[in-house]
């Protein structure tokens, strides 16, 4: 080839390879510059495609309930503008009940016959059916607790020993709780001091009551305190005839039948009498012996009854008391319901034991005797009528 000819396509050659090289930076300028802008566009979202329509017969579905609606939560409080803004606002809470929180009480029932409303209603209603809660005094003792546990399992309901609606609906009070008692001159007749010593006792000609308000309370099932909470405007130190008081009305029903036995639990001090049939027909609060060898169990059977006693004073018996030890001989100690052993005996087929009444009701259920069974006088009255020589008398641990 000539000389000429070959530089000619050397020089095309060269040529081409520029032109190359050229459009080859062109275009990675152009991708360069392309994905600078792209990265600077907004982002699209791709549409999607309709969805499909219903079919004729669609499967059946699974019901979802709707989302709970909460309650609007309470605000907080605002926080004061001098409040040290580091400090955090506490949140409000609940107050917790206090331990000792009483339920407000059941609306109160008017009118007669009617459901027991409140406690002192319940122990007349329940001192009306001759189960006695001690000297009535509108509070909710043990007393008054195993009181309306005997009530309640003569129900034939739980025996809780609370005041319950259920216990409520079958304590029917016929009439008022309370009503006036007009102090009569004979009522003051009766009363007389009673001396301190067992020589002045036995020289007295009865030991009867030695003011109104003692003569009131033990007439009417009461507490001496109780009464005079009722009464608060009386000066006890001068009654005179015709004074109104106002009392628990206590109305005891005649006994449906003589006891067929007696029980006394000597852990629960209580004394209960039961007709043929296990009936209770009284439950009696009582005192048991303060030794325990003095504490006779098992069976024992009524010997003698006797209202209004009078009651003999061995001092082999009181070796606690000083004019016992002086004395050294026996004392009969006249009648009364300041006597020893109150309104009645009921003495028992073993020799010392009996039961009986006593001159301080408060005292029973909750002091210890010599080794007897002590009721609140009324209800040695009570029992009196129910039983004869001969009645058992079951005595449990």
């Amino acid at each position: 080839m000539p000389r000429a000819r070959q530089r000619k396509i050397q020089r095309k050659n060269r040529s081409d390879g520029a032109m190359g090289y050229w459009l080859l930076t062109m275009a990675s300028l152009a991708l360069i510059g392309w994905i600078l802008y792209q990265k600077h566009l907004p982002r699209r979202t791709l549409a999607l495609p309709p969805s499909p329509a219903p079919a004729a017969n669609p499967p059946p579905s699974v019901e979802v309930a709707p989302p709970a609606v909460l309650p609007a939560a309470e605000p907080l409080p605002a926080v004061p503008p001098d409040a040290p803004r580091e400090a955090p606002v506490p949140l409000r809470t609940p107050t917790p009940a206090p331990e000792d929180f009483v339920p407000p009480a059941p609306p109160r029932v008017t009118g007669f016959p009617r459901p027991a409303n409140d406690v002192l209603e319940a122990q007349v209603c329940l001192a009306n059916l001759g189960i006695s809660c001690g000297p009535i005094d509108g509070i909710a003792g043990s007393q008054t607790a195993a009181a309306l546990r005997a009530f309640q399992a003569r129900a034939g309901l739980p025996p809780s020993g609370l005041l319950t609606a259920a216990t409520r609906a079958r304590l029917i009070l016929k009439d008022e709780p309370t009503h006036p008692y007009v102090v009569t001159t004979n009522d003051l007749a009766r009363l007389r001091e009673v001396s301190g010593t067992w020589l002045g006792k036995s020289q007295q000609a009865r030991l009867d009551y030695e003011t109104v308000l003692e003569l009131v309370a033990e007439k009417h099932h009461a507490s001496q305190n109780f009464i005079r909470r009722l009464n608060p405007e009386i000066d006890w130190a001068a009654v005179r005839p015709g004074l109104a008081v106002l009392v628990p009305q206590v109305r005891e029903s005649a006994p449906p039948a003589k006891a067929a036995y007696l029980r006394i639990r000597l852990a629960e001090r209580v004394l209960q009498a039961f007709d043929h049939r296990t009936n209770l027909l009284v439950h009696f609060p009582c005192s048991i012996a303060r030794n325990v060898d003095k504490r006779p169990v098992g069976e024992l059977h009524v010997d003698v009854v006797i209202t209004d006693p009078d009651y003999t004073f061995n001092p082999e018996i009181f070796t606690e008391s000083a004019e016992a030890r002086r004395l050294g001989r026996k004392l009969v100690i006249p009648p009364g319901p300041n006597n020893p052993v109150g309104v009645a005996w009921i003495g028992l087929d073993r020799a010392g034991y009996g039961i009986h009444g006593t001159p301080i009701p408060e005292s029973v259920g909750r002091t210890e005797s010599h080794g007897c069974f002590r009721l609140a006088n009324w209800d040695a009255e009570n029992l009196v009528r129910l039983v004869q020589r001969g009645t058992p008398v079951y005595v449990d641990p």
